[in-house]
């Protein structure tokens, strides 16, 4: 689990880096805007339409022009998230296993199941798989 959060905080800052924002405005970007698109976008897929996608974008754009101080902002919102990931302490998990679980496990589960279903094929493509049965059953069927 260290592992894994070292790695995400130190992609995190790179991209803090990078961009001039802060780590606290990069994490709410990722975190409460890309991620919840990508969500939204596979949804899209899922129910072949484009209309989730153009809510979500109208709703983030007008919320992030009624936002006056993106910065005060994002270190509110940061801070209550990290409270929310110390207040599963009551599950016996300390805010490293809070963090991978909650902000990288469950969101690649939603995504991977997601992706699965907004694009049916891919697995079976990336995978090797015919999707029809035992590929080394077919193979033995077509040299005999």
């Amino acid at each position: 689990m260290d592992l894994i959060f070292q790695i995400v905080y130190a992609l995190l800052k790179l991209i803090s880096e990078l961009t001039g924002f802060s780590y606290n405005e990069v994490n709410i970007i990722v975190y409460y805007i890309v991620l919840p698109f990508v969500y939204v976008f596979l949804a899209d897929k899922i129910i072949k339409s484009v209309v989730l996608r153009i809510v979500y974008l109208t709703v983030v754009a007008v919320v992030l022009l009624l936002i006056p101080d993106f910065s005060a902002f994002s270190d509110r919102l940061f801070q209550a998230s990290v409270d929310f990931l110390l207040s599963l302490r009551i599950l016996g998990w300390n805010y490293v296993v809070s963090s991978v679980l909650v902000c990288v496990a469950f969101p690649g589960i939603i995504f991977l199941v997601m992706l699965h279903f907004a694009y049916p094929g891919l697995f079976s493509r990336l995978f090797g798989s015919s999707g029809k049965g035992n590929p080394i059953e077919e193979d033995q069927n077509t040299t005999t």
